[in-house]
């Protein structure tokens, strides 16, 4: 049985980069709804291609589609996209959803079809032989399981700013969630939404599957653009919640450790051109918490990180809790301290996770893709937010508008002391916290 790749959106705006463009020129009457046009080798081996940032793809086009239909050789599911597996015979098939949309009428046999598109769509299927409609299907996940999967190698912050939608797709939908999660992850996942099961593999006998993966690229493999977006709504278009989920609140697992009050600080995040780049800047701060009377831990997994020429050190002046803690140590640490100093990093979600106050300083992003912390530290007078300019494909690469002069990363480099200092004494009055010097 022949397999055959439909797309939902047009055609164009997943051929229409610079890789493939040469290809469609070489097709001098485009006109991509044309089925011999979608059908050539060429474009299905296109669109093949491109589907296999996930991970799962051979076994998503191959292995058995699990829903039956009470109709011999007819089956669906939408465990990699929508799949319907169409016999051989007589069959026209519709494939549309519940606005009206039609993304794909033909007359076809003994054929497998999966649509590009793997997010929430309000698929509408007909079927019909001999011009009668003898099979339709609306999508509803209703009372159904549905598989969640994240990357194999997700990270603490996006799977943080993911889990609340999917929680919110759970208790909309009223179905069994299951979630494919790394294992590090798995405890604070079950301690924040216990409703979530995790499983360990993934498997295609669900009634739907979807994939929670933040792809920046200029190919719409999602339905928003992930650089002009909170990471919190990547999770939420994936799923279709339109409303604000509720943040979970987080039960403590273990007593506080430590008499003193104290402050948790991270200065690493997943590249050392993301961190706090001013000279010395963690170390004026830390003296200054110390003046206060305050315990500085640093929870960092690393003691030194360096990559592009970029190094981060902890601070010597803060005291050294480094090390290969698990998740829910650091966020029973977290939640016990007064507040956390970081970057755009796991450990600042996982902060805010846990009602930790959080003051963020980090200047290469904007302002709304993180979650809302009132006391973030960036420098607005400079050249900033390029990770969330559409105008480059952000990748681990330095800095894209001023790489090699002297104003390379300097988003990250001119966030001065003061400025950090300013938000946190802010913090400590709007939060009404003491100092422990004053309760000498």
């Amino acid at each position: 049985m022949r397999k055959l790749i439909f797309c939902a959106r047009d055609i164009r705006d997943y051929l229409k980069n610079r890789i493939n463009i040469r290809l469609i020129e070489k097709f001098p009457d485009f006109k991509p709804t044309l089925p011999e046009f979608t059908d050539a080798p060429a474009i299905q081996k296109i669109l093949f291609d491109l589907m296999k940032i996930y991970p799962h793809c051979a076994a998503g086009c191959d292995s058995p589609i699990a829903g039956e239909t009470g109709i011999e050789g007819l089956r669906l599911d939408f465990n990699f996209g929508l799949r319907l597996e169409i016999p051989k015979g007589n069959f026209r098939v519709r494939i549309g959803d519940d606005a009206g949309q039609i993304f794909f009428d033909r007359n076809i046999s003994d054929v497998r079809l999966i649509s590009f598109e793997k997010y929430f769509i309000r698929w509408r299927v007909e079927i019909f032989r001999d011009d009668k409609k003898f099979f339709e299907h609306n999508f509803n996940p209703e009372g159904c399981s549905v598989l969640i999967v994240l990357r194999d190698r997700a990270a603490l912050g996006d799977t943080l700013a993911m889990l609340p939608a999917v929680e919110e797709f759970r208790r909309r939908f009223r179905c069994e969630i299951f979630i494919l999660i790394p294992e590090y992850l798995k405890e604070i996942s079950a301690q924040l939404y216990p409703e979530i099961k995790p499983v360990n593999r993934v498997s295609f006998d669900n009634y739907a599957t979807f994939y929670l993966y933040a792809i920046m690229s200029s190919i719409p493999h999602l339905p928003v653009d992930t650089r002009n977006n909170p990471i919190k709504k990547i999770a939420s278009s994936i799923l279709e919640i339109n409303n604000l989920p509720a943040q979970a609140i987080f039960k403590p697992t273990a007593p506080k450790i430590f008499s003193e009050p104290y402050v948790c600080i991270g200065v690493q995040a997943s590249t050392p051109t993301k961190g706090w780049l001013y000279p010395d800047g963690w170390e004026f701060v830390v003296d200054y918490l110390k003046s206060l009377g305050y315990r500085v831990f640093c929870i960092d997994k690393e003691k030194f990180q360096r990559e592009e020429n970029y190094s981060i050190a902890m601070p010597k002046n803060a005291e050294d809790f480094t090390g290969d803690f698990s998740i829910m140590e650091r966020a029973n640490m977290l939640y016990h301290a007064d507040f956390f100093i970081g970057l755009s990093s796991g450990l600042s979600w996982l902060a805010n996770a846990v009602n930790c106050p959080v003051v963020m300083i980090c200047g290469f992003t904007e302002s709304w893709h993180e979650f809302y912390t009132p006391y973030r530290v960036a420098n607005r007078l400079v050249c900033n937010g390029c990770f969330n300019d559409v105008r480059v494909i952000f990748t681990h690469d330095v800095c894209p508008y001023h790489k090699g002069t002297a104003r390379e990363l300097e988003c990250q480099k001119k966030i001065s002391p003061r400025q950090v200092i300013s938000e946190i004494e802010r913090l400590i009055l709007e939060k009404n916290l003491t100092p422990p010097i004053f309760n000498t």
